[in-house]
């Protein structure tokens, strides 16, 4: 193999993409900052046992392992985020109120999570800590939204969802986990014929409950359907009447709605969402609320938030234009080296051309032209 080969689903990022992404890293920063957000930077290696308290088996699945050399323990290559942002929240930070965290930086996966994914996602989030109201709820996928805004994305389609109604049809169900696993593996693919086969001695109104579900996506009556569906489950209207509430609150947003989405059901613990967009084959961002997240590290405290990969964001956005330039003669003139100088300081981009390449531009288009007229250095349309 040559040596130039890089592993499956792991690649170079050249320039013009490299160029939009970080483009993209520093305006979702400044939205997320325009909210109060504060920016943390975990490392990427951490002890395993940390790094994967209370997340669950899929992203121990996700997470490459290795022996440090230094210690002997177990360490793990994140896969995720959230876990280290509880953590920092829970241990180094130990706010008594709220904190509003975001971060932006690689994750790397095991294998990928869906066909033609990358293994090393940008991961960029947001999460707020301490406050159990639904206003935190709101307020992150608004935040969600107003990123992706930022980046470019029009008409997107907020889909809801709550993994309490689920939780709720539960109660009170004796199975073993494997059971419940295989459950909400046939309610995310609305396998009807396996969830009969799996719930036929589940309680009556368990088992219909759950094949109900089934039915319930599509648009605002899907939440009226389900409580007349479900009106016997403890719980559940509530649920739902926070759904509606957040969907309200979204004032011009089309918003939809899969009671039977699960995915990442042993994350969540209420209200969760995700973000579609038009060319895009899976949703852009994902989110919710996930109060449980700290408990391993001794700090129960409620947590929302959501979090996107900027690579797979770039590759449903339109190409950017080249950046903007000037270009300049090479030389060792002074008056020539200052009146760069002084273009670089504007934040202007100035090319030199150096001797013999004097076409060799491909990352930038220089409209304009640095050039001596009468002993003076302007700048004139190129």
């Amino acid at each position: 193999m040559s040596a130039w080969v890089l592993p499956d689903h792991l690649a170079d990022v050249l320039p013009s993409e490299a160029r939009h992404i970080e483009e993209l890293r520093r305006q979702l920063l400044d939205t997320a900052r325009s909210y109060g957000y504060e920016l943390v930077m975990p490392p990427l290696l951490e002890h395993l046992e940390s790094l994967l308290s209370g997340t669950g088996e899929a992203l121990d699945l996700q997470t490459f392992k290795l022996v440090d050399q230094l210690s002997g323990r177990s360490m793990g290559l994140r896969a995720d985020t959230t876990p280290q942002v509880a953590r920092i929240d829970a241990h180094l930070l130990n706010r008594q109120g709220v904190a509003r965290l975001c971060y932006c930086g690689p994750v790397l996966h095991a294998r990928p999570d869906r066909p033609h994914a990358t293994r090393e996602p940008l991961q960029f989030g947001a999460e707020i800590y301490g406050h159990a109201g639904r206003e935190a709820d709101l307020e992150s996928l608004l935040l969600a939204l107003d990123c992706l805004s930022a980046a470019g994305i029009s008409k997107p389609i907020v889909d809801l969802a709550d993994v309490r109604i689920v939780r709720a049809l539960f109660a009170g169900v004796m199975v073993p986990p494997e059971t419940i696993a295989q459950v909400h593996a046939a309610l995310a693919t609305k396998d009807a014929s396996t969830l009969r086969e799996l719930t036929r001695d589940f309680p009556a109104s368990a088992r219909e409950g759950l094949l109900a579900l089934l039915q319930l996506y599509g648009d605002a009556r899907v939440l009226d359907e389900a409580a007349r569906a479900l009106k016997a489950t403890p719980g559940v209207q509530a649920a739902l009447d926070n759904l509606r509430w957040l969907a309200e609150s979204l004032e011009g947003a089309e918003v939809s709605f899969d009671l039977a989405d699960l995915r990442g059901y042993a994350y969540y613990s209420g209200a969760r969402f995700a973000i579609y967009a038009e060319g895009a084959s899976d949703s852009l961002a994902r989110g919710g609320r996930y109060d449980e997240v700290g408990a391993v590290f001794g700090r129960n405290r409620p947590a929302v938030g959501f979090s996107l990969d900027l690579r797979e964001l770039v590759r449903v956005l339109p190409t950017r234009a080249l950046r903007a330039a000037v270009r300049a003669p090479w030389s060792e003139d002074a008056g020539l080296r200052a009146a760069i100088a002084a273009l670089r300081a504007q934040g202007e981009t100035v090319v030199c051309m150096l001797p013999g390449h004097e076409s060799e531009i491909d990352e930038f288009h220089c409209d304009r032209a640095l050039v001596q007229r009468a002993g003076q250095w302007t700048v004139e349309a190129a």
